[in-house]
This record gives C-alpha cells, sequence and structure tokens, in this order.
C-alpha cells in the first residue's frame, strides 16, 4: 500500500496586478496575500513593481504593475473566481472602462490553456499588445520558463506603451 496521499495535479498560472488609487502598493500586496492565503494557491516567482502610465483612458494617475507566478491545485476558473472575489473585497469598482482602480487582477496564462469562453479568455486576450503587462511577465518568467520568455520577448517592442513603464521598485 502507498503511503503518500495523491495531490492534485498543479497547474502554473501567471496573474497581472495593477493599481492606480490611493496606497497603490498596498493593495498590490494585500491582493498577493489574499490570493495566497487559499490552501491551493502558492506565489513562486513575482516581478518588480512597475510604475506604468495609463493606456485606454488616460485621463488618471499613473499605475503600479507587477506579475506573480503561482502554483495551484485550482483549474482556471476556481482562479479566476477567487481573483474576482479578491477585487471585490479590495473595493474594485468597475465604473469606467480601464478606468481608475483600487486592483486588477487579470488572469494571463494558465499552463498551456487556450480557450475562448466569454467568461474567460486565455491567454489574456491584449496581453501581448501592452507593454505594463508583458516587460513584467516577461522578468518572472525568465527565472522559471525561459524559453517561453524568450517567444514573447518579441512582442516588447511593438506593445503600447512600453515608453511609459519604468521600474518602481524591485522586491
Amino acid at each position: 500500500m502507498d503511503d503518500e496521499i495523491a495531490r492534485p495535479p498543479e497547474h502554473t498560472a501567471y496573474i497581472g496586478l495593477g493599481s492606480n488609487m490611493e496606497d497603490r502598493e498596498r493593495y498590490l500586496r494585500e491582493a498577493m496575500r489574499r490570493l495566497e492565503d487559499h490552501p491551493a494557491i502558492r506565489i513562486t516567482g513575482q516581478s518588480g513593481i512597475y510604475e506604468t502610465d495609463p493606456v485606454g483612458y488616460t485621463e488618471q494617475d499613473p499605475f503600479l504593475n507587477m506579475v506573480i507566478e503561482v502554483r495551484t491545485s485550482l483549474s482556471a476558473q476556481a482562479l479566476f473566481g477567487r481573483m474576482v472575489n479578491t477585487e471585490q473585497a479590495l473595493g474594485r469598482q468597475r465604473d469606467i472602462r480601464w478606468g481608475p482602480r483600487t486592483i486588477d487582477l487579470d488572469l494571463l496564462l494558465f499552463d498551456d490553456c487556450s480557450q475562448d469562453d466569454p467568461a474567460l479568455i486565455l491567454p489574456h486576450p491584449r496581453m501581448l499588445e501592452r507593454a505594463f503587462v508583458l516587460v513584467p511577465l516577461l522578468e518572472v518568467m525568465q527565472k522559471s520558463a525561459p524559453e517561453q520568455a524568450a517567444r514573447l520577448n518579441p512582442y516588447v517592442e511593438r506593445a503600447e506603451g512600453k515608453e511609459g513603464v519604468k521600474l518602481w521598485r524591485k522586491i
């Protein structure tokens, strides 16, 4: 008889975090804490924090953005649900598209999953167009998934707003 307890399979996911209201860094840290409070979510990597110019709706304060890598036994939908709950707990309002927010959590990648469900599109549909996502994503991936990072690297040059992405703080 096997003494080991069967564990559910683990997945690797990358989550983009952004905030441009009040104490931006506190919102990023609190979102990470709330995600990792779930027993099936473990943060295994994180980028530095980047200050970025707003994209889309530009009449707002600059954002702090970062990307975390997580290992989880949750499905993509369950992880996404936890992310939405975290946004709500931290006061996220969806009044203006691409407008100011206390916290924004985007599920960028979930293993090699590709899906076009209206509730959750994977990979994130605008990920390759946005430097504020790609720069911190590549920073995290270069440590744990360098081959995947190399495939995404050419998109940074074509990404919108790359001149407005500045390293704000290393963690």
